[in-house]
C-alpha cells in the first residue's frame, strides 16, 4: 500500500513542475523574495530604528534612556547644523549646475563636430568615474597643496606668486575648493548619458533647422535641450540629491575643517555617533531623519521646478 502511494504522488509532482504557470510563479518568487528581503533588512529596518534611536538618549554602551523630541529641540538649537546644511545648499547650487553645463557642452561637442579623436576622448572624460573616492579626493589634495600644489605652480606660471598658500587649510577658499573635484570626478558619467541621448534627436530636425537658417547655439536651445529635458532633469535629481548626501570627499579631504568651514549635514552627523569627544547615536539619528527630510523636499522641489514634460517629433 505504501509503494502505491508513493507511485500516485509521483506524477502529480512532476506535472505540477511542468506547469507553466507554476514554473511562472517559482521564478517571480525566486527573483523577489531574496531582493525584497534584502530591501527589509538592509533599507527599512534601519530606518525604522533610525527613528526610534531618535527619540533616545543613547552612547550605544550605555542604557538607552527615552526622551521624546528633546533631540530634535536641541538639533534646531545647534548652530553647526545649520552652518554644515548651508554648506550642503552651497553644493547644491553649484556642483549640479556645472556638472549638468559643462556636460552639454562637452557632449555637444563630441557629437556634432565630429572630432577624430572622440572615442579616445570619451574614454578621457570618463576616466575619473572609474577612480575610487578616495583617489580623487587625494589627487586634489595634492593639487591644493601649499609647497608642491599644481595649482599654485600654474599660478606662478602666469606670475601669480602666492607664497606658499595652502586652498585647503583656509576658510575662506577651503568650501570652493572641494567644488571642482566633485566636478571633475562628475562630468565624464554625464558626458557619456548626454551623448547618448544627442543621438536619438532626429538628424532631420537639424536638416530643417540648417536650411532655415539657425545657427549651432540656436540649433542646440531649441531642439536638443527640449528634447533632452526629461534626461537632464533625472540626471538633476542625482546630483542634487548627491550633493545633499556628500560626506566623502569631504571627509577625505578636509574632515570639515578648518574651523568647520566645510562641515556638512553627513558629517556632523557621523561624527557625533561615532566622533572621539562626543557619541550620541540618539542625536545622530534626529539629524538623519532631519536629512531625510530635506531629501524629500529637495525631490518635491525639482519636480516642482522642472516639471516632467515629454516632447514628440
Amino acid at each position: 500500500m505504501i509503494q502505491a502511494h508513493t507511485d500516485s504522488t509521483r506524477p502529480k509532482r512532476t506535472e505540477l513542475l511542468q506547469n507553466a504557470k507554476f514554473q511562472k510563479t517559482m521564478f517571480l518568487i525566486l527573483a523577489i523574495v531574496p531582493t525584497f528581503g534584502g530591501y527589509l533588512l538592509f533599507g527599512l529596518y534601519p530606518n525604522l530604528m533610525s527613528v526610534y534611536y531618535s527619540l533616545l538618549d543613547w552612547n550605544g554602551i550605555n542604557e538607552p534612556k527615552f526622551i521624546g523630541l528633546q533631540n530634535f529641540v536641541s538639533m534646531f538649537q545647534d548652530k553647526y547644523v545649520w552652518r554644515a546644511l548651508l554648506h550642503n545648499l552651497f553644493y547644491m547650487a553649484t556642483v549640479p549646475l556645472l556638472v549638468i553645463s559643462i556636460s552639454v557642452f562637452l557632449a555637444y561637442l563630441l557629437t556634432n563636430k565630429k572630432y577624430k579623436g572622440t572615442p579616445f576622448l570619451k574614454v578621457l572624460f570618463f576616466f575619473p568615474n572609474v577612480l575610487p573616492t578616495v583617489v580623487v579626493a587625494l589627487i586634489w589634495a595634492f593639487v591644493y597643496d601649499g609647497s608642491f600644489g599644481m595649482l599654485n605652480e600654474l599660478l606662478k606660471l602666469i606670475g601669480i606668486d602666492m607664497n606658499g598658500f595652502y586652498w585647503l587649510g583656509d576658510t575662506r577658499t577651503a568650501l570652493a575648493a572641494i567644488v571642482p573635484p566633485y566636478v571633475w570626478a562628475g562630468v565624464g558619467l554625464y558626458v557619456i548619458i548626454f551623448i547618448n541621448a544627442m543621438t536619438t534627436v532626429p538628424k532631420s530636425l537639424y536638416e530643417s533647422a540648417v536650411l532655415e537658417g539657425a545657427g549651432s547655439m540656436t540649433r542646440l536651445f531649441r531642439i536638443t535641450l527640449p528634447l533632452m529635458a526629461p534626461i537632464i532633469r533625472v540626471s538633476a535629481i542625482f546630483l542634487v540629491l548627491g550633493a545633499i548626501k556628500s560626506v566623502d570627499m569631504v571627509l577625505i579631504m578636509t574632515r570639515g575643517g578648518p574651523s568647520g568651514s566645510t562641515d556638512v549635514i553627513g558629517l556632523y552627523m557621523f561624527n557625533m555617533a561615532f566622533g572621539e569627544d562626543v557619541r550620541n547615536y540618539g542625536y545622530a539619528s534626529a539629524i538623519g531623519m532631519f536629512l531625510f527630510v530635506i531629501l524629500v523636499s529637495a525631490k518635491l522641489a525639482i519636480d516642482k521646478l522642472l516639471p516632467n514634460r515629454s516632447y514628440e517629433y
